[in-house]
């Protein structure tokens, strides 16, 4: 592979983006949401103690309802999620961590139509799927409308 001067410009100019996206308000606030996660003792006992009920639902969920703690493994895992969903640490984080993702899918998007507007962009996002034309794995050969 040769390094054209197209190239090399290239590679600046997506080694500035990269730079912007590490410098934005939405990476700082999910490198603080993230410090924040790991640190909080409260936060982190919950998570590992959805972390161990987790191994054991795995164990259950091999025999399924004949296990012989079955209701009781569900009850607790279903329980300790909720705890730690409900943590104000992790709600937070996962705020950011969504909002970091959605400016990630953007730059997706604007940098594939860019190329050309057939280009399909897999957000997993349905506003930016819907901008591509194309709700994804149709399968059809274009033949629901869409420009695949």
């Amino acid at each position: 592979m040769l390094a054209t001067s197209e190239r090399v410009i290239i590679l600046e100019e997506a080694e500035e983006l990269a730079k912007m996206v590490l410098q934005s308000e939405a990476a700082e606030k999910y490198r603080f949401r993230l410090y924040k996660l790991k640190t909080d003792r409260e936060t982190q006992r919950k998570i590992q103690a959805f972390v161990k009920l987790k191994e054991l639902y795995e164990e259950v969920q091999r025999f399924g309802k004949y296990h012989p703690d079955y209701k009781k493994v569900m009850g607790e895992i279903r329980e300790a999620k909720r705890s730690m969903d409900l943590d104000e640490n992790v709600y937070l984080f996962k705020k950011a961590e969504n909002e970091l993702q959605g400016l990630l899918d953007e730059i997706a998007v604007i940098i594939g139509h860019s190329v050309s507007k057939h280009i399909k962009v897999p957000t997993g996002n349905p506003f930016f799927d819907s901008l591509s034309g194309c709700s994804g794995g149709c399968g059809t050969g274009g033949s629901c409308g869409c420009s695949a």
